[in-house]
This record gives structure tokens, C-alpha cells and sequence, in this order.
């Protein structure tokens, strides 16, 4: 299997983006993530970067490629509230 390069560097940021939290509970009680946190965090990051990839991959129009990357942007901040505090109160928000 042929993982190209941008995809490799979305792989090696998500990486990184959930080693902030993982080295942050190490130095303080405010910060603390269950194994089944970082699960779901990664499959939002992993589901954002294949997104990202695809549109990118895809969309041959430059304005059109920003805007969706923005939307798509946009809606991962969204989910990532909801699960962070419950901004819209959904079965699935945090505490």
C-alpha cells in the first residue's frame, strides 16, 4: 500500500496533536484524558485529515478548495466544542 507524503505528514500532525494532551497530564491535574478520549480525538482528527486529503486531492478549483477546506474546518471545531463542553447540549457533549 502507497501512503503518499501529505498524507504521512496528516498522520505524523494528529500524532503530535494528541501528544499535547498526553504530556500536559503529566504536569497537571486539570488536564485529565481517558484512553477512550484519545481514541475519539484521533478518529476526529483522522476523519478531518482523510477529508481534508480527499478534497484536496479533488477540488481543482482554488476558491472552491478553500472554502470547503474552510467548512470542513469550521465543522471540526464544532464537533471538537461539542465534545469539549457541550456547546448544543447533545447526549454526546463533555462535562
Amino acid at each position: 500500500m502507497k501512503i503518499n507524503k501529505r498524507f504521512f505528514i496528516i498522520l505524523l500532525i494528529i500524532g503530535f496533536i494528541l501528544l499535547i494532551p498526553f504530556i500536559a497530564m503529566r504536569f497537571t491535574n486539570q488536564v485529565n484524558w481517558e484512553a477512550f478520549d484519545f481514541l475519539v480525538m484521533g478518529a476526529v482528527l483522522l476523519s478531518a485529515g482523510i477529508l481534508a486529503e480527499f478534497v484536496l486531492r479533488q477540488v481543482r478549483n482554488t476558491e472552491y478548495r478553500i472554502g470547503i477546506l474552510a467548512i470542513l474546518f469550521i465543522l471540526f471545531l464544532l464537533i471538537w466544542a461539542e465534545l469539549a463542553v457541550g456547546i448544543f447540549g447533545s447526549p454526546f457533549a463533555g462535562s
